[in-house]
């Protein structure tokens, strides 16, 4: 009798890639049952059209759902969307997977208004989830702005170029939600294009999407120095938005800081070795709140001055609340490492089109992780992609069929199974888009 304990000698162990009723990364599941109550591969089907006599254009909805579920498990190459055809893999995910040589015919038949019909993919998407219960309502919703490098290797990437960071790379800017880490709204830009390039249009667009999806509470958009505009002060004051935006420490601003008493510093809390304090005045006929810091202590003489730090904000709440919740900005930068682990580790294609669709759907996917988890496991703290895909997606099985009832066999004793349990009930139980 074999007991499940007894330890396998790994030096004569045979091994065959013969099980057709394997599943790579079963747990897949989860998301595909959430994709399918959402409706997101017919919504595909409609959005994306791609002229007919361009290589590639055929079922389209299914050539997105592949990517987004390769996404979903940590693919950052097409090559890797070659997992999903593995075992029966690819009947669990409802049948026909195409291969990565015609995932990669699909992207790069791409223009920009292909991809700008990504970007309504992920909006009508959004207005899905929100519906479904993933939405703030009438609560507060608070929305991250900020862009990134996502360095390439090889000089033949078109639009790839050198910026600020002197890395070589594109230069994407994005907007999360605050809270749950989706992201609202993203735009890959070249690589040598400034911080503000597209910023008007964009804050255009996802105060428009926003609305859509149903947001009707207080909205806040926060974001650092590099987004300062005037012109978007001015479209966010017109649609009722709060902001809190940086500013830079040009020779105006600094006259303006220098003009405050010593007496209006209030002091804040701040790590050991340090001292933080803050004040208000006015810049341009608007409320500009600054943060000062120096070191103390024998770390002085490194930074025996303030060094200040201002943002302009139209919230008229007490100014250590406004100051600290603009601090938690920082925040957008868990979205971009989550973003960094999967999709946008690397931009997989030459042309840049095709590039700007690959970004859009690693959006979309980011989404559905976060989604997965929200309504799934609405209890539970915001996890990292990474947690969640070794936790409820990366999980062995096998697919099999008796009579006419198929089973899904996961592994016994899985730390998770409850939660996953769980998360599929809720989601089953969400009505069919």
């Amino acid at each position: 009798m074999v007991h499940d304990d007894e330890p396998v000698g790994l030096d004569g162990l045979r091994v065959e890639f013969d099980d057709p009723r394997a599943v790579s990364d079963a747990g897949v599941m989860l998301v595909a049952t959430l994709a399918k109550r959402l409706g997101i591969e017919a919504l595909a089907g409609r959005l994306v059209r791609l002229r007919r006599d361009r290589p590639g254009a055929a079922s389209a909805g299914r050539k997105v759902m592949a990517l987004l579920f390769a996404m979903v498990l940590g693919a950052d190459s097409i090559d890797d969307c070659e997992v999903l055809r593995a075992g029966r893999t690819r009947r669990l995910l409802g049948g026909w997977i195409p291969a990565p040589s015609t995932l990669g015919t699909f992207l790069r038949a791409f223009t920009f208004g292909h991809v700008r019909q990504l970007d309504k993919l992920l909006g009508e998407s959004l207005v899905r989830a929100w519906r479904a219960g993933a939405g703030p309502g009438e609560g507060r919703l608070v929305v991250d702005v900020d862009s990134f490098v996502g360095e390439v290797c090889g000089r033949l990437k078109q639009g790839a170029a050198y910026g600020y960071t002197k890395l070589l790379g594109y230069h994407p800017i994005l907007a999360t939600r605050a809270g749950t880490r989706e992201v609202l709204h993203i735009r890959l830009r070249k690589g040598s294009a400034n911080t503000q390039k597209g910023m008007l249009r964009f804050t255009d667009e996802l105060i428009a999407r926003v609305s859509r999806a149903g947001a009707s509470g207080v909205k806040l958009l926060r974001a650092d120095s590099g987004f300062w505009n005037i012109k978007v002060f001015k479209r966010l004051e017109k649609a009722g938005w709060e902001y809190s935006i940086g500013v830079r420490m040009i020779k105006a601003v600094r006259a303006a800081v220098e003009q405050i008493d010593e007496t209006a510093w209030r002091t804040i809390a701040y790590p050991d070795e340090g001292e933080a304090q803050i004040a208000e005045t006015t810049y341009g006929g608007r409320r500009l709140i600054v943060r000062r810091t120096r070191l103390v202590g024998p770390q002085a003489q490194l930074w025996p001055d303030w060094r200040h730090f201002a943002f302009i904000t139209n919230r008229t709440e007490d100014i250590v609340l406004v100051e600290a919740e603009h601090r938690d900005h920082s925040v957008v930068e868990q979205v971009i490492a989550d973003l960094k682990d999967q999709a946008l580790a690397h931009f997989p294609s030459g042309e840049f089109n095709a590039n700007g669709a690959w970004t859009v759907l690693g959006a979309l996917a980011h989404n559905l992780l976060r989604w997965t988890q929200m309504i799934g496991l609405p209890d539970t703290t915001i996890r990292a992609a990474r947690t969640l895909r070794r936790r409820l997606l990366q999980i062995a099985g096998r697919l099999t069929r008796h009579g006419r009832a198929w089973t899904l066999h996961l592994p016994a004793r899985w730390p998770w199974h409850g939660d996953y349990i769980s998360a599929l009930a809720r989601i089953r139980a969400l009505p069919a888009a």
